[in-house]
C-alpha cells in the first residue's frame, strides 16, 4: 500500500475519494426521496439566498461539521430544461467525464458488477500523474429515481483513506418551469481519530492559507473573512464538482468529438473566477495535464470493455 503524504491529504475532501466497495454501506438505508416534492419545498425556503449569491448564478452553498461527520451541499438553478440536465448526468459514463475535469482526478472508469455500477477514480495531486501513480478508489453508483420530472442519484462507499468512512453523495434535479432546472448536490463523510489528527496537522501547516466560500466574519478593514479548515476544503471541492456538472450539461450541445476540449476550457474559466479559493494551476498547465489524463482514461476504459 502506498504511503499517503500529508500534502495529499486534501484529496480526502474531494467527493470522488472513497475506498474499495462492492455493496451499499449501512447508510444506504437512508436513501434520498423518490420524488421531488421535498427538493421543491426547500427551494421555496432558500430562493432569496440563492438570488443574492456571490457566484453570479443562483446558488446556495452550506457546509457543516457535526461530531466526526463533515458535510457540504449546493442548491443551484441551471438555465437548461430538465430533460437536458437529466440526460447529461444520469449515466455512470457521464460521471467519469464530469469527474475528470476536477484538478485532482487523473482518470475514471465505470463497469457493472452484479446489480450495481462501480465508478473507479484515480485521484492524486494537482500535477499530472499516470493512473498507476494515483490512488485507486471506487464508488457504488445507484439511480434512485429517473422520472419525467425528477432525477435522484446516490453514490456511496464505506471506507476511505486516513480512517475516513461512510461517504455519501446525493444529486437531485427537478424542473423549474419549461427551461430551468433546480439542482441539489450533497456530499458528506465521517472520519476516525487518525483522520482527525491528519486533517488538523495539514490545516495547521501547508493547508493553513486555504479558504472556502462561506463568510465567517470581517477583518479590521471590514473585508470578509472566509471559512477555512475542513469546511473550507469541502466547500472548494463541492464547488469544483458543481462547475464540472454545469460544464458537462453545457457541452452537450456540441458534437461528441469536440466536447472534451471545450469542457476543459470551460471548467477552467468557471473556476478561475474564484482565484482566492480555487486557483491551483495556470490554464496552460491544467489543459496540458487533462489532455494526457483523458488519453489515459480512454485506455483504461478500453481495457475494461475488452
Amino acid at each position: 500500500m502506498r504511503k499517503i503524504s500529508m500534502r495529499s491529504l486534501v484529496l480526502v475532501f474531494g467527493f470522488v475519494l472513497v475506498s474499495f466497495v462492492w455493496g451499499l454501506p449501512s447508510q444506504a438505508a437512508d436513501a434520498p426521496p423518490s420524488d421531488g416534492k421535498t427538493l421543491l419545498a426547500q427551494y421555496t425556503r432558500i430562493e432569496p439566498k440563492m438570488s443574492a449569491s456571490q457566484f453570479g448564478i443562483p446558488i446556495n452553498l452550506v457546509s457543516s461539521e457535526e461530531g466526526n461527520t463533515s458535510r457540504a451541499e449546493i442548491y443551484s438553478v441551471l438555465d437548461y430544461p430538465f430533460e437536458r440536465v437529466r440526460d447529461a448526468i444520469m449515466l455512470p459514463s457521464s460521471w467519469c467525464d464530469i469527474s475528470l475535469l476536477h484538478i485532482n482526478v487523473k482518470a475514471c472508469t465505470f463497469k457493472q458488477a452484479k446489480d450495481a455500477w462501480l465508478l473507479t477514480m484515480y485521484t492524486g495531486r494537482k500535477y499530472y500523474q499516470a493512473p498507476e501513480d494515483a490512488h485507486e478508489l471506487t464508488y457504488v453508483f445507484k439511480t434512485v429515481a429517473a422520472k419525467p420530472d425528477y432525477l435522484s442519484l446516490l453514490l456511496t462507499a464505506e471506507d476511505g483513506p486516513l480512517s475516513t468512512k461512510d461517504y455519501r453523495i446525493v444529486l437531485q434535479a427537478v424542473p423549474l418551469g419549461a427551461d430551468k432546472t433546480l439542482l441539489h448536490l450533497s456530499y458528506r463523510f465521517s472520519y476516525g481519530f487518525f483522520g482527525r489528527v491528519a486533517m488538523k496537522t495539514y490545516f495547521g501547516t501547508i493547508g493553513s492559507g486555504k479558504i472556502g466560500f462561506s463568510v465567517v466574519g470581517t477583518d479590521d478593514a471590514g473585508k470578509p473573512e472566509y471559512v477555512g479548515g475542513t469546511k473550507g476544503a469541502i466547500e472548494r471541492n463541492v464547488v469544483r464538482y458543481f462547475y464540472a456538472i454545469q460544464t458537462h450539461v453545457e457541452m452537450a450541445k456540441y458534437p461528441a468529438d469536440q466536447r472534451f476540449e471545450k469542457s476543459i476550457e470551460r471548467w477552467y474559466e468557471l473556476t478561475d473566477r474564484h482565484k482566492k479559493q480555487l486557483f491551483e494551476l495556470k490554464r496552460e498547465e491544467y489543459v496540458s495535464n487533462k489532455r494526457k489524463e483523458y488519453q489515459n482514461q480512454l485506455m483504461l476504459q478500453k481495457k475494461l470493455d475488452g
